[in-house]
């Protein structure tokens, strides 16, 4: 996606966290910006307001979905090829997906990607009202959402920096996650109410009206405020040009396969927590729900704080990554459900910081022509992780019992950051520096050139 009129590609990363590209220009954003900057850019303030709704009918469908698959079948079977029927299409199209974005405009592909979902939602809707539904029905329209995300994940994705341009992104970002994890605390009470009160059928309804919401916001856009950059031409071979751009540059390919490693082994908390709630402390779905809600809290608070921070460091997602698996070491020991209660939120916290960081990183390094299968790809391996991972972690679960599983997961995020982050560093010609600043411990990577200039100055 563009970075404005005159930017051929996004700022190019720190030097002290990664690789300098050779292509990228050296203007950067600016390092401090307010908590809510971006809001201050009317399209992106309407692009946001629009998703607040849409949100919020998501995570309803999400909760009535699985509601409804279990009182159709009994079997938490049917609830897992649901949610494998709507990850499958990304895992199998998301590349393609990708190369459309990039050819495509990205305004009238999202019309289009949020009209059939929409539609989706109003079909399950009325075949749940009128007593007419199976569970075929809910694997289709599972799949067809799916379908859709293929395209509008990556258009979605890119087209916030359309939006706002390369100074608000790491903004804009960190708003738009604290906009689904808000949406996240709302919608499953509310579908919750909903399905209790007056019928599962009325939170679908519900969801396929709250797409009128950024549909509306999508067109009352100002195109001519719109930061655009000539898109990529029909041609042969753009997949593979994708897969070799990503794959030739430090800064992007690692951070993926971080992403991959923590997002498959360490963010199956559907596993995870639902074990501690019932075998290890033995509370129910009470605490099920508490633990969720306490991880939103945090990962809230996370991306509130990513997005005062302005900037998208890979120091910064490493050493988060690390935090995060740590955490989770943690939790595992834990002896009291209170204490592993309260550690949802650090982990929440961590856990955004994590996602915020490598999605602002990797679209602040990357061209706006190569942009959509870029993220594309990040997508196709942050989302496709947990359905790879979660018979591995649940087959751990079950034989080891959930304090291992947790620890595994937790083990496999920390390692996976310490090891990517000395290959970075190796890359990038630096050195772990550790020592005081201003009476407090630093622990930092320096340029081995700038280490030795240090060095010979004083002889000098």
């Amino acid at each position: 996606m563009s970075s404005g009129p005159g930017a051929a590609s996004a700022p190019a990363p720190d030097p002290h966290d990664s690789l300098p590209t050779s292509d990228a220009p050296a203007a950067r954003p600016a390092r401090k910006s307010s908590m809510f900057s971006s809001l201050k850019v009317r399209n992106y303030r309407l692009f946001f307001m629009g998703q607040v709704v849409s949100n919020i009918g998501t995570w309803m469908q999400r909760i009535a979905q699985d509601w409804l698959v279990l009182s159709l079948t009994g079997s938490s079977a049917a609830v897992g090829i649901t949610t494998a029927l709507q990850f499958l299409p990304m895992l199998l199209f998301g590349l393609y997906g990708g190369v459309l974005v990039d050819r495509l405009r990205k305004r009238p592909t999202l019309l289009v990607t949020q009209s059939s979902m929409g539609v989706t939602a109003i079909a399950l809707a009325v075949l749940t009202l009128t007593g007419q539904v199976q569970v075929w029905h809910v694997y289709v329209a599972a799949f067809a959402v799916g379908l859709a995300t293929v395209v509008d994940n990556p258009a979605r994705q890119s087209f916030v920096s359309e939006l706002v341009g390369p100074g608000q992104l790491q903004n804009a970002v960190s708003l738009n996650s604290a906009n689904f994890q808000s949406a996240r605390l709302v919608g499953p009470a509310v579908a919750g109410l909903l399905i209790t009160g007056v019928g599962t059928g009325w939170a679908f309804l519900f969801n396929g009206l709250s797409f009128v919401a950024p549909l509306a916001g999508l067109l009352l856009m100002r195109a001519r405020d719109l930061h655009v950059v000539e898109r990529a031409p029909r041609g042969k071979g753009q997949l593979r040009e994708g897969v070799r751009y990503v794959t030739g540059r430090p800064e992007l390919i690692w951070p993926i396969v971080l992403v991959g490693f923590v997002g498959t082994f360490a963010f199956n908390f559907p596993v995870y927590l639902s074990a501690f709630a019932d075998d290890v402390f033995h509370a129910g779905a009470g605490a099920y729900s508490m633990f969720n809600t306490l991880m939103a809290v945090g990962s809230v608070v996370g991306a509130l704080l990513a997005a005062r921070r302005g900037t998208a460091r890979l120091r910064l997602l490493i050493l988060a990554a690390m935090a995060f698996g740590a955490l989770e070491i943690l939790a595992a020991t834990t002896p009291t459900l209170w204490m592993f209660a309260l550690l949802m939120v650090p982990l929440g916290l961590f856990g955004m910081t994590v996602n915020v960081t490598t999605n602002t990183s990797i679209q602040m390094s990357t061209d706006p022509a190569m942009r959509g299968r870029v993220m594309a790809l990040y997508m196709m391996v942050f989302l496709g992780g947990s359905p790879v991972g979660a018979p591995i972690v649940g087959w751990i679960t079950d034989t080891y019992g959930a304090r291992v599983g947790l620890a595994t997961g937790g083990a496999v995020a920390a390692v996976a950051a310490a090891v990517i982050g000395l290959i970075l560093a190796r890359v990038g010609n630096l050195r772990l520096s550790v020592g005081w600043h201003r009476g407090h411990p630093r622990v930092r990577f320096v340029p081995r050139e700038q280490e030795q200039e240090q060095a010979l100055a004083p002889a000098a």
